[in-house]
């Protein structure tokens, strides 16, 4: 098995980040009741989410599993980044599904991003994005404060993404 290439690993399931890192998060309402929840926990954990937004998948499961192998890949054409990452954590409780993944070597960054669904007490479905990392490569070194700004659109982009399929899912249930 691989190392992860931070130390702080599962920092994202119950906080806080740690320091030394830029941290993400990110919230969006998705959708209402248990089964948006259940369709929105579906979509991320089964990787849907992420095909649907544009990035590359191959992962060593159909659904996020602890100690999992994924391989995210983003861009166009020649410019595409591959980013390794293990699966540290997934949960699929009653009221929050989602899972974090955590960067192993030859990934850009060094950190770790966790994605989920929960249902909340007034029915609300969020989906939150939250992260935290640094750069790892050269490029990403270079690439300076344009990293956090790609992060920040990339969880926007997720949250319309998984609104948008939650919304398809309620139109199939009638």
């Amino acid at each position: 098995m691989s190392t992860l290439s931070y130390p702080e690993v599962g920092a994202t399931r119950l906080g806080p980040l740690p320091d030394g890192y830029h941290h993400l998060h990110h919230r969006t309402r998705v959708g209402r009741g248990r089964a948006d929840f259940e369709a929105a926990g579906a979509a991320v954990t089964g990787w849907r989410v992420h095909r649907a937004s544009g990035a590359g998948v191959h992962a060593s499961a159909e659904r996020a599993e602890a100690g999992g192998s994924v391989r995210v890949s983003l861009g166009v054409g020649p410019l595409r980044f591959a980013a390794p990452c293990r699966v540290v954590w997934a949960e699929y409780g009653a009221e929050r599904i989602g899972f974090a993944y955590g960067t192993l070597p030859r990934h850009p960054e060094s950190g770790e991003e966790c994605f989920v669904a929960e249902l909340a007490d007034d029915g609300t479905v969020w989906f939150t994005v939250m992260a935290f990392s640094r750069p790892a490569a050269w490029y990403t070194r270079l690439a300076g404060p344009v990293v956090p700004v790609l992060q920040r659109w990339y969880a926007r982009r997720l949250g319309s993404t998984l609104r948008r399929i939650v919304n398809e899912e309620r139109g199939g249930r009638g």
